[in-house]
């Protein structure tokens, strides 16, 4: 649908913030501190700290629970785990561990021929970094990961480390690579009004304390403050365009009872998560963008990417009172950082170990789960055992961007009559190599710290990135450095979507960071974006 600015039969503000996630809460607090109208459209439902309850089954309700994602392909990205629905997003029940990208991941083409090149460099990020870690709070000992790029040393102490950390480590020790405190956006004392962690292991279902940085307890608090307006049980259906196609005017949504609503903005920010994002853009085609808004590149829905995550177990003799400390875990590992560590074994990309998560008996990441071939009598005798001895570490390994996992519109539709996501992923076979690489070195690690059982879980996807990456070509990004498409440029993007490569890390920390970049070029740059 295309419209004129001047066409005033709605509501209107300065910024449309469409998700209330990780980069949706922190570029609404930062741009309504800045002096502008905020509204943020959140498509479920309302929550709040007091909503949140600490068990298994709750987790699952802060999950993806929207129009279904249809997935194929050999390696799928598990968008219901990934993803969040309701306020918070999918930050609501993340992990909470935060390392930064290494100046190498922006580079990647340049230096390796591998994967893309982003527009910015990690010095670029750097003082972004180092803003978003102080105002959230990210606990850990930045002298002890001596991998670390440059940035100021974290606002708080390290994380505790319980049994199973200990006693993973020493297989660490034994053969002689590195450990560190595993960086924390949780809270190891009072913190800015926030109480201490209690470490009782349940960050996945949302953190009612608030120790946990989350979008609840950060950025929606402050941009409420600064008069952002949050929209609940809103859903944007299309994307508002002049006749002439060059400027966003603002959205179409349905209400919670199904009525069509606009709302006009002289900026439209787009921060629904990696795959909302471009199956919005591309639903919003128009006579002048046939194929899709911002998408004269073909790049709008290209270049999806996922952690290939891998778990080791184990069985230990020690106790390891697993159900100690935070879901992220309490070590991390990133001595085999460089891309070309297991070049030897057709592998390519880096590499983290995040070492003793915390862990419940059973349900989504429980004990009971890693080991569905038990039933009856075994899985009794094995449970028994575990909630005594159990140990686990992650590896979370780059993925290739590869322009064929992609998204596109299905044919089949939701209830409000836009086209699904397909959404088709497979690990680049370089990316594949070194999970398996990592796989064989975690067993290692584990043999050589004493565990009398080892076994492996599947490859899993963890996290999801890319669909409308950044870049300096118009040609071949969605994109610039700031998340203005180059085709429509008040029309901003925001989120892990932006990623041209994944690197070897968690991507919130980064994602706070682009945020907060492009909030100041925005603010700097008003008068000019919006002319």
């Amino acid at each position: 649908m295309n419209q004129d600015r001047s066409d005033t039969g709605a509501d209107s503000t300065d910024v449309i913030i469409v998700g209330s996630g990780a980069a949706g809460s922190a570029l609404a607090a930062r741009l309504a501190e800045g002096g502008k109208k905020i509204v943020i459209l959140e498509a479920g439902p309302d929550r709040s700290n007091k909503d949140l309850i600490s068990s298994q089954i709750w987790a699952r309700r802060l999950k993806w629970s929207g129009p279904p994602v249809i997935e194929t392909g050999n390696d799928k990205i598990g968008h219901i785990f990934n993803t969040g629905y309701g306020v918070g997003g999918s930050a609501l029940h993340h992990f909470g561990v935060w390392p930064r990208l290494h100046p190498e991941d922006f580079n990647s083409f340049s230096s390796y021929e591998r994967g893309l090149d982003w527009p910015i460099a990690y010095e670029d990020l750097k003082p972004w970094y180092d803003q978003v870690q102080q105002e959230v709070g990210i606990s850990g000992d930045a002298e002890q990961e001596t991998w670390r790029p440059d940035g100021a040393p974290y606002p708080m102490g390290p994380v505790p480390v319980f049994a199973q950390g200990h006693v993973i480590k020493r297989g660490f020790d034994t053969l002689g690579i590195k450990t560190a405190p595993l960086p924390l956006a949780i809270t190891t004392r009072p913190y800015n009004g926030r109480p201490a962690c209690i470490w009782d292991g349940w960050c996945d279902a949302g953190c009612p304390t608030g120790a946990l940085a989350n979008p609840l307890t950060v950025y929606l608090p402050k941009a409420k403050t600064a008069g952002a307006i949050l929209t609940t049980n809103a859903t944007v259906t299309r994307i508002l365009t002049t006749r002439d196609g060059t400027l966003a005017t603002g959205v179409e949504y349905a209400g919670e009872n199904g009525s069509r609503k606009q709302l006009l903005a002289r900026v439209v920010v787009l921060a629904a998560f990696s795959v909302q994002n471009p199956r919005l853009l591309l639903a919003s085609a128009s006579e002048k963008h046939p194929n899709g808004l911002a998408n004269s590149s073909d790049c709008v829905g290209r270049y999806i990417m996922t952690h290939p995550a891998g778990s080791i177990y184990g069985l230990f003799d020690d106790e390891t009172l697993s159900y100690l400390g935070a879901v992220g875990g309490q070590l991390l590992s990133q001595d085999g950082y460089d891309k070309l560590t297991h070049r030897d074994k057709g592998a390519f990309g880096s590499y983290q170990w995040m070492i003793a998560q915390a862990v419940k008996p059973n349900d989504l990441l429980g004990i009971g789960l890693t080991r569905p071939d038990l039933f009856g009598s075994k899985l009794q005798a094995f449970m028994e055992r575990a909630i005594r001895g159990f140990a686990t570490m992650t590896a979370v390994a780059e993925d290739l961007p590869d322009t064929n996992n992609r998204l596109i519109l299905a044919d089949e539709k939701d209830h409000l009559g836009v086209p699904l996501a397909k959404v088709t992923h497979t690990t680049h076979p370089e990316s594949k190599a070194l999970w398996q690489a990592v796989m064989d070195e975690g067993q290692a690690i584990f043999k050589a710290a004493g565990a009398q059982a080892i076994w492996t879980g599947p490859q899993a996807p963890m996290h999801i990135m890319g669909g409308t990456i950044m870049g300096s070509n118009p040609m071949t990004s969605v994109t610039n450095s700031f998340g203005q498409t180059h085709d429509i440029p008040n029309l901003v993007i925001a989120g892990p979507g932006l990623f041209p490569t994944s690197g070897g890390v968690n991507p919130t920390y980064t994602v706070h960071a682009l945020a907060m970049r492009t909030s100041r070029h925005l603010l700097d740059n008003w008068n000019v974006l919006t002319a």
